[in-house]
């Protein structure tokens, strides 16, 4: 896969991008991530990129002939354009491994007031919030789709089977509680199943609590597709 991330502030991507499972998987050659920054298509000699509304108001837009040159520039024939804005679908796992199948994702990083809105029409594939909130800019949000995607692509994480079994993997719900040495810490012990030597107790047990766990915190996760109770 390869993942073009298109900003104002390529510094604030680079380095999370070198380090742990994102660097590792960049190096054995089972991702590709390429930061650009948007001054480098702008035409005049300031490298202006954005300019007031229509109709004014407050913030700046990013100019649509420069994001337009940009996203040519970037774009082949498999290439999946998104930008990531607050008016976005909210980004969910799902979209995660939906995303994990694409070949060439671009990521466009909201600034400003936002972009011009015949970007959003005539550029954009998808439009995607990570949640109810706003951040100075998308440069945040476009590091969490890397790293939530490049986790799902085989291979990344060594063991296929561990993102299956992360909470709202296959089965939609939340991670069952863990537990290591010590047996006893801070008044609590380790449940005797996990102790038990017995896989298929184990399994139950760990279904069961997320089951308990998914109820408690996240209830909406039991809803299915169909509106039906899971």
């Amino acid at each position: 896969m390869i993942v073009d991330i298109l900003t104002l502030f390529p510094a604030m991507v680079t380095g999370v991008l070198g380090e742990s499972i994102l660097g590792r998987a960049q190096r054995e050659g089972r991702i590709k991530v390429r930061v650009t920054n948007l001054r480098t298509y702008a035409t005049d000699k300031r490298a202006t990129v954005d300019d007031a509304p229509f109709g004014g108001g407050a913030g700046m837009v990013l100019k649509p002939d420069v994001l337009a040159r940009a996203i040519d520039d970037l774009r082949d024939a498999e290439a999946y354009v998104v930008l990531l804005t607050p008016q976005g679908t909210r980004f969910s796992q799902a979209t995660a491994r939906q995303f994990a199948e694409q070949q060439h994702l671009i990521l466009i990083c909201g600034h400003y007031e936002g972009v011009d809105e015949r970007i959003r029409q005539a550029y954009i594939d998808c439009e995607l919030s990570i949640g109810d909130f706003v951040l100075t800019n998308g440069n945040l949000a476009a590091l969490v789709v890397v790293d939530s995607v490049c986790r799902l692509i085989p291979g990344v994480l060594g063991h296929d089977k561990s993102a299956e079994t992360d909470s709202f993997g296959v089965e939609q719900r939340l991670d069952y509680p863990d537990y290591t040495r010590p047996a006893s810490f801070a008044g609590f012990s380790v449940p005797d199943v996990l102790l038990s030597g017995n896989h298929q107790a184990i399994r139950e047990w760990r279904n069961t609590q997320s089951v308990i766990r998914t109820i408690a915190r996240r209830p909406d996760l039991m809803i299915n597709v169909s509106g039906e109770e899971s």
